[in-house]
């Protein structure tokens, strides 16, 4: 069995008083053992399912399913139209707190989008009048275009453009604003992938300072009584309840949300209401997850066609 670094070590302490529960979490990480799949129904469910079914999640909503060990959902005929979308149960429980929000609302911006799944999961829950959908990292546009084209989300725009430049052209506009945020990404050692440098501090704040510019950026453009959802896939709290915590004291406008169905899952390391799965809790590689909201009053800004255009938002025409 591979030996736990001393960096991994040290964050378990972090993380964790109780010594059993630091062991099963660097066990995870070490040693990792597959998950349970998980769909997204992007259209209506079958009738009758081709796939057997996990017992729901209390947070999980009806539209996802999580399935026995060994399935192989991607390779269904349903996945090639369209019908779902593959996803890590992680992505679900991060983006559970989507569904405090009542629906409809006019204008959902997910802006660190690709793959695409976490603004599919907002669509499918809201049902907003328009999705935009930004990505900065030009080569990763594809596979977003392609998620979301095969799964007939509509009506949704494409952008490839720096948070910067969002909060200077289209500030005020959206009622719900996504920021999955790019992290060190530790999860992905419970997934049994590489993480190179993951639990480095310099990379860790790097990765902060990245996700703390972000999110004071994308917080320009959420409308008034609008949302902001912060979530990420790592474990250190410098990219969690620290941005939290520096965001609330330099953007007072925004409270964080209690969301009940999560309750359980209430971060021990601030009082502030956000919350965690860890991958020993064996439901998902693990997710950090909070939801704001702009308590301000006042009018939002109209996205329309020439703001589009000035963007150079690519319309999405399904498949």
């Amino acid at each position: 069995m591979e030996k736990p670094s001393n960096l991994l070590i040290k964050l378990a302490k972090r993380l964790f008083a109780n010594v059993d529960i630091q062991e099963k979490f660097i066990e995870a990480l070490i040693n990792p053992q597959p998950f349970h799949p998980c769909i997204l129904w992007c259209q209506s469910r079958p009738n009758i399912s081709p796939f057997s079914v996990e017992i729901p999640a209390t947070w999980q909503p009806e539209f996802v399913d999580r399935l026995p060990l060994g399935e192989k959902p991607g390779k269904h005929p349903l996945h090639d139209q369209g019908d779902f979308y593959c996803l890590d149960f992680s992505s679900v429980f991060a983006a559970a707190p989507l569904l405090t929000i009542t629906p409809s609302v006019k204008l959902i911006f997910d802006m660190c989008a690709a793959p695409g799944g976490k603004s599919i999961f907002a669509w499918k829950a809201l049902q907003p009048e328009l999705l935009i959908s930004n990505e900065v990292i030009g080569k990763r546009l594809g596979m977003l275009i392609s998620n979301l084209k095969r799964c007939h989300i509509k009506p949704s725009f494409v952008v490839n453009r720096d948070s910067s430049i969002l909060a200077e052209t289209i500030p005020l506009s959206s009622n719900l604003v996504l920021v999955d945020a790019p992290c060190s990404g530790q999860s992905l050692l419970a997934k049994g992938e590489k993480a190179p440098g993951c639990f480095h501090p310099t990379n860790i704040n790097k990765c902060a300072n990245r996700q703390k510019r972000i999110i004071a950026n994308s917080a320009q453009v959420v409308a008034p009584q609008g949302y902001l959802a912060y979530m990420t896939c790592t474990y250190s709290p410098e990219e969690n309840e620290e941005v939290c915590e520096w965001f609330l004291q330099r953007f007072p406008q925004f409270k964080a949300i209690k969301v009940s169905n999560l309750q359980n899952y209430q971060s021990h390391l601030t009082d502030i209401p956000c919350y965690r799965l860890f991958p020993q809790d064996r439901l998902g590689a693990g997710a950090f997850t909070v939801l704001f909201k702009n308590t301000e009053f006042g009018d939002s800004k109209e996205v329309d066609d020439e703001i589009l255009n000035q963007l150079g938002c690519r319309e999405i025409l399904p498949e």
